[in-house]
């Protein structure tokens, strides 16, 4: 069963950074797509940033120009870079893998905790 680690959140004021890490058990050269995606208590859990293979990226609007995801498959991680962070950014952030259809192939790990103060 593969494993997706999440680290690197924490405690934060408004404007601060972070950079997050998610490292697979197995290897990510070939997944298709993966995402980033944020959980704000009691909300949904939503895609916030995406990269794919062949390093494409997407991001939800209320990211653009302060959060960047990269990837690093030699060590099987990827990354997001959070600036300029705002108190809606505070919740619980996991990494996921997407196939070709977009769809989830692994179950989600532990998340880790951003938490921005204003």
């Amino acid at each position: 069963q593969v494993q997706l680690v999440e680290s690197g959140g924490g405690l934060v004021q408004a404007g601060g950074s972070l950079r997050l890490s998610c490292t697979s058990s197995r290897s990510i050269f070939s997944i298709n797509r993966m995402g980033w995606y944020h959980q704000a208590p009691g909300k949904q859990r939503l895609l916030v940033a995406a990269i794919t293979s062949g390093d494409s990226t997407v991001y939800r609007d209320t990211v653009k120009g302060r959060f960047t995801i990269s990837r690093d498959n030699a060590k099987n991680t990827v990354y997001l870079q959070m600036n300029s962070l705002k108190p809606e950014d505070t919740g619980v952030y996991y990494c996921n893998a997407e196939n070709s259809d977009y769809l989830l192939m692994y179950s989600w790990g532990q998340g880790t905790q951003v938490t921005v103060s204003s």
